[in-house]
């Protein structure tokens, strides 16, 4: 992800797809493992509260699909390195969605947990930048269709 995200700022050609195959790959990886581990979480055996067990439910499997809904529905108007920065941001968030509730109920001092507040931290930013793609994306296709009128 640091590699992708160096090559966007400092190269001119964004990605090959031979690249953005691999990411695709790994992304997928990365969404299958989460969802893997969210099964204790449906049958009920993750040793959470329920309020816990659908937070965790509900972010680990609902931002990996709703990101893959939303990206085809968008797939014409997003470049494909950007669809792999929204990919590899959606496997993050879906894993931080399992790691954050969890690990944030556990007993004890912030600083007892620098791992979850790190993630909280850099959980933010990736999910601005998902909102941020989608909305340039509607903006550039309201003003394609303003320009054609």
């Amino acid at each position: 992800m640091i590699w992708l995200r160096l090559r966007v700022f400092f190269s001119k050609e964004l990605s090959t797809p031979v690249e953005r195959r691999v990411i695709w790959i790994l992304t997928v990886l990365c969404v299958c493992g989460t969802f893997a581990v969210e099964i204790p979480f449906l049958l009920h055996r993750a040793g959470t509260s329920e309020a816990q067990r659908l937070v965790v439910l509900f972010l680990g499997y609902g931002i990996p699909i709703g990101t893959a809904v939303l990206l085809w529905k968008h797939k014409a108007k997003i470049s494909p390195t950007q669809a792999c920065l929204i990919g590899l941001n959606a496997a993050y968030l879906a894993n931080a969605g399992l790691c954050l509730p969890v690990y944030g109920q556990i007993a004890g001092a912030l600083s007892s947990k620098p791992g979850w507040l790190v993630m909280l931290v850099i959980v933010w930013p990736m999910l601005l930048e998902i909102v941020w793609i989608f909305v340039q994306s509607s903006q550039a296709t309201f003003a394609a269709k303003a320009y054609s009128r």
